[in-house]
């Protein structure tokens, strides 16, 4: 790749190509977990957060009434940081001069202007949409006075909070890399292989660890032994109203196939299986051109999500408030040579997966240069990626609409999208994880309200 285009599809900041193509789709900003003082105590008292996103300096707070409002950073005034405002229940107030300002950016007071003056009726402050989905802040970022489309329909965002749960975590390096990660159907078989099958009996909530993906001749087989011995997977992809669906066969025998069925809804999201009864949709959402969160969103088609157990595991791997990895580029991200020789490809621990990706995406360097890398075969879906991403960029140049979620016209057409992770027939996938779809979705209690509710699982298997 030329080096100009590597840096028109990288760079996310106010009036750039790639900035303003993600203004038009919805953006997480903050989870609403980020205000539990349990997780933070500073909330009790203050409920305000700073927050960057697309180069863009913001703050988000919450009022007494529970109305959440996220400003420009910048007081009109003179410029001070209103991150540091005073939360006063009915509006935040800038320590500078003690204006004021509500959620939906008006000043209320001047109060060290003269009695009777009207200036703070003619100051309003940049305020941005907010939606509250899957126990998540979205907010619109487009240009002023645009209308947003609607939020899409997606499952993770379908079903009832008490089937689905969200975490965040932040890595340092360019939103791009980060997702061509998670839509590489290849990867799996080296990055995450395991020399060795984890238990089939205790990996609720995990990713890949000791998840089951169907039977051989009466055996349960790990989705660690399918990556390992079947490794040159054929990819495909096809085109989708969202954007791409993306299709990986591993043969295993003249009579059996095993089929990945997942999909990266454009421009900065992937759907991937987690178990049989489970999705992740993961969004990686620029904070700038070199950092970025990913946001990933469980969705259960049985039973009611235990959150609890899932949130504990992924705050034991990160520190709080900002959701900052324990691991990364500081300690080698937890290397273990020894480890590496003996029960791992990568060397980089057994229990979180989430570090092999993160790895992968920060060691390439905070942008990675494009103009030295040499894809192949395997990549076929990176290509076919950057390829939308481009043809977006024109035609949001162009005045045009981009395409997918922020194409209103499209809505209808999209929903799901549906995965799948299992053993087929070799000669009749296509229509063995139709119908594995079909089934999962039929069960789904949230889809289907005479489905008998269930408490929260306690092992169920988990995937990649």
């Amino acid at each position: 790749m030329k080096a100009e285009l590597n840096e028109r599809i990288t760079r996310v900041g106010p009036g750039t190509p790639g900035g303003a193509l993600l203004r038009h789709y919805w953006q997480p900003v903050a989870l609403l977990d980020e205000f539990d003082p349990a997780l933070d105590p500073a909330m009790a008292v203050r409920p305000v957060k700073a927050v960057r996103v697309l180069g863009q300096d913001l703050v988000l707070f919450r009022n007494a009434e529970g109305t959440y409002g996220l400003l420009d950073r910048d007081c009109p005034h003179r410029g001070a940081d209103l991150a540091f405002g005073r939360n006063e229940g009915d509006g935040l107030r800038c320590p500078f001069h003690g204006w004021k300002f509500d959620a939906t950016g008006q000043c209320t007071e001047t109060p060290g202007e003269p009695a009777g003056s009207k200036l703070c009726s003619r100051i309003r402050q940049r305020s941005y949409p907010l939606l509250e989905k899957a126990g998540t802040l979205f907010a619109w970022l487009g240009p002023e006075g645009s209308t947003p489309p609607p939020f899409p329909a997606l499952d993770c965002f379908e079903a009832p909070a008490s089937h689905s749960f969200a975490f965040k975590g932040l890595w340092h390096c360019n939103w791009l890399q980060a997702l061509e990660v998670g839509i590489d159907p290849a990867h799996a078989s080296y990055l995450h292989r395991f020399f060795n099958d984890g238990s089939l009996e205790d990996s609720y909530g995990k990713q890949f660890r000791g998840a089951s993906v169907g039977e051989v001749g009466g055996e349960r087989w790990p989705m660690t032994k399918v990556m390992r011995e079947f490794d040159q997977p054929e990819i495909a992809f096809e085109s989708m109203p969202y954007g791409l669906r993306l299709t990986a066969l591993r043969k295993m025998t003249e009579a059996l196939t095993h089929v990945r069925v997942t999909n990266a809804v454009f421009p900065q999201t992937f759907v991937i299986p987690l178990s049989e009864t489970m999705t992740i949709t993961q969004m990686h959402v620029p904070v700038d051109d070199t950092h970025n969160y990913w946001y990933a969103f469980f969705t259960s088609f049985d039973t009611p999500v235990d959150k609890t157990t899932m949130r504990n595991q992924r705050l034991a791997t990160v520190t709080l408030p900002d959701y900052v990895p324990k691991s990364g580029r500081h300690n080698h991200w937890g290397f273990n040579a020894e480890e590496q020789q003996h029960r791992t490809y990568l060397g980089m621990g057994e229990d979180d997966i989430n570090v092999h990706d993160q790895w992968a995406c920060e060691s390439m360097g905070a942008i990675q240069d494009r103009t030295r890398e040499h894809l192949g075969t395997t990549d076929k879906v990176i290509l076919a990626n950057r390829r939308l991403l481009l043809q977006a960029m024109d035609t949001v140049e162009q005045g045009g609409t981009p395409p997918g979620i922020a194409d209103a016209a499209q809505h209808a057409h999209i929903s799901g999208p549906d995965t799948v992770d299992g053993i087929a027939p070799a000669q009749d996938w296509q229509a063995w994880w139709q119908d594995a779809v079909r089934a999962k979705r039929a069960a789904a209690p949230w889809r289907n309200p005479s489905a008998p509710a269930e408490a929260p699982a306690t092992e169920t298997a988990g995937a990649a």
